[in-house]
């Protein structure tokens, strides 16, 4: 048990974080929403209801599409795009998706490689070969699809108590709520990527890995040193 919590320390510490939080946002989610039922009038949720409710799945998983597309589109934009000096940068002049020699697949791969990566050319080496951007992305269409579907349950909710029609899926979609709760979102997450990019270049983090040795000059690129 200790080795098991030692050598994944690092993701389980995460998902404690995660789960805590993710908990104790649904209690102030709880809260707020009551407070808000109360002031219009309405009935209040118990705390199994609001679980299940569209408010809470609105706010986690308007939070969770933009986290996924981050991590897919950064990683996917890696393979092409550089940043000299920067941690979260390729060498300059290894752009693209580099030889089989240097990604050790097909005859080039170890005997510890990955099954799928001592496979020759097709279609299933090359689903591997892509495989974290592909799940991203799987994870990035069903949260953001789940977004919208509460959303628009939590819209039309807000349109009911107004004594105001409710609107179809595929409409609400093209409202401005929507893409509004969507867009502040992608732009808050697009900011903190670019900074990340930047801020590795001057700035040191003494002994993680997302940081370059102190003592690295400023214009040495991660995997140049």
């Amino acid at each position: 048990m200790r080795r098991f919590l030692r050598e994944n320390s690092l993701s389980l510490l995460f998902l404690a974080i995660f789960l805590g939080t993710l908990f104790a946002q649904s209690l102030a989610g709880q809260r707020a929403f009551n407070e808000e039922q109360v002031a219009h009038g309405a009935a209040t949720y118990g705390y199994g209801r609001y679980l299940l409710s569209s408010d809470f799945g609105q706010a986690v998983l308007e939070n969770w599409q933009s986290e996924w597309l981050q991590f897919a589109l950064f990683a996917f934009a890696t393979v092409w795009f550089v940043q000299k000096g920067s941690n979260e940068s390729k060498e300059l002049g290894k752009e693209g998706h580099e030889s089989d020699e240097e990604q050790e697949v097909g005859q080039h791969a170890r005997p510890t490689s990955p099954p799928w990566a001592k496979l020759g050319p097709g279609v299933r080496r090359r689903l591997y070969e892509h495989s974290l951007v592909l799940v991203m992305l799987v994870f990035f269409f069903a949260s953001w699809l789940g977004q919208s579907l509460t959303a628009w349950n939590a819209y039309n909710d807000e349109q009911r108590e107004h004594d105001q029609a409710a609107i179809g899926w595929s409409t609400y979609l093209v409202r401005a709520d929507f893409w509004e709760r969507t867009l502040q979102n992608w732009q808050s997450e697009f900011l903190a990527v670019g900074t990340m990019v930047v801020l590795t270049i001057y700035l040191r983090e003494r002994g993680s890995p997302e940081s370059k040795p102190v003592g690295a000059p400023h214009s040495e690129t991660a995997s140049s040193g």
